[in-house]
């Protein structure tokens, strides 16, 4: 028996040592060449000038508006900004909404802040102005977005390549949201959570269809008289 146990224990330590190798991941690399990939509209090719390394870049320019480097650039950081601007309408829509604030926010021009609207405008104006020219001094200089003499103005160290890829989308769909918001109010007279319940209610009449049709009812617009026949 002592002999049968030394020679299958010579036998195991005669086999072939295989080092157990952890299989290497493609799933990144592959996540990360389909990304590379993402275009707008399958099927068209991508510009000269883009070449998906901006965040959000999935091709998109048929008028070629960027193929200058220092346009593109530009453009790049208007659209990182007319996005911030629409995060902060949307959420400031549905928050006013949500509290119910009044009056509404498509009428909120219109209230009395017991401040003349000449002056009020006047301040808006230099204050608004003076950041503006001041984030484009900083921009020209650096390349970065941000605010009064920081750049870039990240405190919260959030600035990363997978959060500015984020931004960008977010930044779009709020910008597609704020023009929405603005037409049903055009429509309806009705923020977009009250313009949500009403569709939900009776999906049938409250629709844009309907809505388009009550129109002059709804901006208070009367029917013109209808003409005297002639005698």
């Amino acid at each position: 028996m002592a002999a049968m146990a030394q020679m299958s224990r010579g036998a195991l330590s005669a086999r072939p040592f295989a080092p157990s190798v952890a299989p290497k991941s493609v799933r990144p690399t592959l996540l990360k060449a389909a990304g590379s990939e993402q275009l707008w509209l399958p099927g068209t090719e991508r510009p000269n000038h883009l070449n998906g390394d901006l965040p959000g870049d999935r091709g998109f320019d048929p008028l070629g508006l960027g193929s200058e480097p220092d346009r593109l650039k530009w453009f790049t950081e208007a659209e990182r900004i007319n996005g911030r601007w629409a995060m902060a309408g949307c959420a400031g829509v549905l928050g006013q909404e949500l509290l119910g604030v009044q009056p509404k926010w498509f009428d909120a021009g219109a209230k009395d802040y017991g401040f003349p609207p000449l002056a009020l405008l006047s301040l808006e104006f230099l204050l608004l102005g003076f950041l503006e020219l001041k984030r484009y001094q900083g921009f020209k200089k650096t390349g970065k977005s941000g605010f009064l003499d920081w750049y870039p103005f990240d405190p919260a160290k959030l600035d990363s390549p997978a959060n500015q890829e984020k931004e960008v989308k977010n930044g779009r769909l709020a910008m597609v949201a704020f023009v929405g918001f603005a037409v049903a109010a055009l429509v309806t007279r009705q923020g977009p959570i009250e313009a949500l319940t009403s569709h939900l209610s009776d999906p049938i009449n409250n629709n844009i269809i309907g809505s388009v049709a009550r129109l002059p009812q709804t901006l208070g617009v009367s029917a013109p008289p209808a003409p005297t026949p002639a005698a």
